[in-house]
């Protein structure tokens, strides 16, 4: 008798994965999907960018028609980039420890709540008082913060908690008085971890407002940097390098779909992007969406 051969076991999908699908399937409910035969992500008047778009679209499940557009599709990007970040990086609390806040659009008012960048607050007051005074105004740089689309935050611990698995510190002491981890210190408030710009395409002036942004948040900081990222969905790889090449200024730039814009580039064999996407990735300038939580975790 011939026995059946079993067949073999698939693998259980991790955590990750299973997130990164979901954040996929999220995208494709409303904002990444057909729009009138070309793919949502890309730019029409660029046929190159439409191939590479359309061969990433087609292996989605059931991505919508006539999904949402403009700042609009902005907008959902970065909510639904928000809810990935906050679920993956919250199941990494064995990794790297702490009470974390998650928002997004936040503006100038909003930035000075973080300890690096409350003594923007003082700044912007004197400005505002001495709006005539050309001279004055030239002397600072804040006027032009660009906002982060996505903000994530550490609250300071209380001595209780520092001194959970020993007596570390003492409150009567005079020392560590000037670390913003301790919440007792004078001006102890939240700690800006880290920043994320959020573009659904990439055109050029995106890509300098991004670097501004990341410029004014290293320029403008008193204290540690944050983490400072870019998340996007553009499918030309020149476009990602005008974001994604150099150094100094942001981090490293994710693609919210990585592996499937490589796939879409061999099987659209365009020599000139097919070797920019490698150059980005090996140059370690441009990571998936996957790696982003892990980062975090720095």
């Amino acid at each position: 008798m011939v026995r059946a051969l079993s067949k073999p076991t698939q693998p259980t999908p991790s955590v990750l994965a299973d997130l990164r699908r979901r954040y996929h399937e999220a995208l494709q409910t409303v904002v990444w999907g057909w729009d009138k035969g070309e793919a949502s992500n890309a730019d029409k008047p660029s046929k190159l960018s439409g191939r590479i778009a359309r061969e990433m679209l087609a292996g989605a499940r059931e991505p919508t028609n006539n999904p949402v557009r403009n700042q609009t599709a902005g907008k959902v990007f970065t909510e639904e980039t928000k809810r990935f970040v906050e679920q993956a990086f919250n199941l990494l609390g064995h990794m790297r420890p702490g009470n974390w806040r998650y928002s997004t659009a936040q503006g100038l008012s909003g930035i000075t709540i973080f300890d690096q960048y409350q003594h923007l607050a003082t700044i912007k007051r004197l400005l505002d008082e001495h709006r005539d005074d050309k001279g004055f105004r030239a002397a600072f740089a804040v006027d032009y913060l660009v906002l982060p689309d996505i903000v994530i935050g550490r609250e300071p611990l209380q001595d209780e908690e520092i001194n959970r698995n020993q007596h570390f510190l003492d409150k009567g002491e005079d020392i560590a008085r000037g670390t913003p981890l301790r919440a007792g210190n004078d001006g102890s408030a939240i700690m800006l971890h880290a920043s994320i710009s959020c573009k659904w395409t990439i055109r050029s002036d995106r890509a300098q407002n991004t670097r501004t942004e990341a410029l004014n948040l290293i320029r403008n900081r008193k204290g540690n940097s944050p983490h400072i990222v870019a998340v996007t969905a553009e499918p030309l790889p020149t476009r990602l390098a005008s974001l994604a090449l150099g150094a100094g200024d942001l981090d490293c730039v994710y693609h919210m779909a990585l592996y499937e814009l490589g796939d879409a580039l061999n099987r659209v064999a365009d020599e000139s992007q097919l070797d920019m996407f490698d150059t980005l990735v090996q140059g370690r300038r441009l990571r998936d969406i996957s790696d982003l939580p892990l980062d975090l975790s720095i």
